[in-house]
């Protein structure tokens, strides 16, 4: 089972821990192939906070999204989310507390053509066997501007409706966690603005702890701070960050990353 702070297996994570991971160790491929996605990573967040993780291609970040949201293993190290320990629980424990607690919001929109918005939106709920109150669907559409749009397909929204809907889709659940991967990676200049909004209102107004990567230091300056890495392995962190000052640590990554945090 999934280790939490209650039982035999209470969790030394400090109660305000959003995620903690420590030592994580992630290898993609065996032998002479091996490439180590992610080297020993310790990262500690708090709740209620807004967390940009940036690096070059090949640096880990969506390895690190992905173990952390408990998506992937790590092959050593812990992850510990929301004060429950991911690593070691059986898949379908695993799966359950992504559904209950963990939202996802992805470059892609992964939405299904084949269903309306409404629909696609209470998706989660359905697959946790959970009942779908219609009037919280509705408010959360209209949170994300999409309450008149409720029986539209995906086919029938531009890219940054379905980003949308992809949002209203991970708050639906009332995650503790958000994870987003590269959320404003295929949207305008306008629709990117209209997301980071979304995201950061998760945050501030309805207390939700969101991770998100991104290779755009725009996007970066929206969050409360940016976790840099570099070959696997974290190279620093950046409170309060502001465009320039992502761009300028972006583009000395490589030049002293520590051999372990």
């Amino acid at each position: 089972m999934l280790r939490t702070g209650s039982g035999h297996h209470r969790s030394t994570a400090p109660a305000q821990e959003a995620l903690w991971l420590v030592k994580v160790t992630k290898t993609h491929g065996s032998g002479s192939g091996a490439v180590t996605a992610l080297d020993e990573v310790s990262l500690r967040l708090r709740r209620g906070t807004f967390t940009a993780v940036m690096g070059p291609s090949g640096s880990g970040k969506s390895t690190l999204l992905r173990c952390a949201a408990g998506l992937d293993r790590p092959d050593r190290g812990v992850v510990r989310v929301d004060g429950a320990e991911l690593t070691g629980g059986d898949e379908a424990a695993l799966t359950r507390f992504r559904r209950d607690r963990v939202g996802f919001v992805f470059q892609d929109y992964n939405l299904l053509e084949t269903l309306t918005v409404a629909e696609n939106t209470v998706l989660p709920l359905k697959l946790a066997g959970r009942r779908v109150d219609r009037e919280r669907v509705r408010e959360v559409l209209d949170l994300v501007g999409l309450g008149d749009r409720l029986q539209h397909r995906p086919h029938q929204l531009s890219g940054g409706q379905r980003q949308r809907v992809a949002i209203a889709r991970a708050l639906v659940t009332e995650p503790r966690l958000i994870f987003a991967d590269e959320p404003t990676g295929a949207l305008d200049t306008r629709s990117a603005r209209e997301v980071m909004r979304l995201l950061r209102e998760a945050v501030q107004v309805h207390g939700r702890t969101v991770v998100m990567v991104t290779h755009d230091p725009v996007v970066a300056a929206c969050a409360d701070a940016v976790v840099f890495l570099a070959d696997g392995r974290v190279a620093g962190e950046l409170p309060e960050p502001t465009v320039d000052a992502v761009a300028e640590r972006l583009a000395h990554l490589g030049d002293s990353v520590p051999a372990g945090v």
